[in-house]
């Protein structure tokens, strides 16, 4: 899981596998498999850079 930041400050837990969508319009706005969407204060790089290093940490012997 990734950690993600909502607008209002709060923390958001996010299992990276089941993101469907993450784009900035111009706030970035990430929509999930399931249609739930969330506003969230990262960009969507940061959100890329979040999911490669969890997958790093996750699968070390994956190359």
């Amino acid at each position: 899981m990734i950690q993600l930041t909502r607008i209002n400050g709060t923390v958001l837990l996010v299992n990276e596998h089941f993101i469907e969508i993450a784009e900035e319009t111009p706030d970035t706005v990430v929509t999930m498999q399931n249609g739930h969407r969330y506003l969230v204060k990262e960009t969507v790089q940061e959100i890329i850079d979040k999911s490669a290093e969890f997958r790093r940490e996750s699968y070390p012997n994956n190359k």
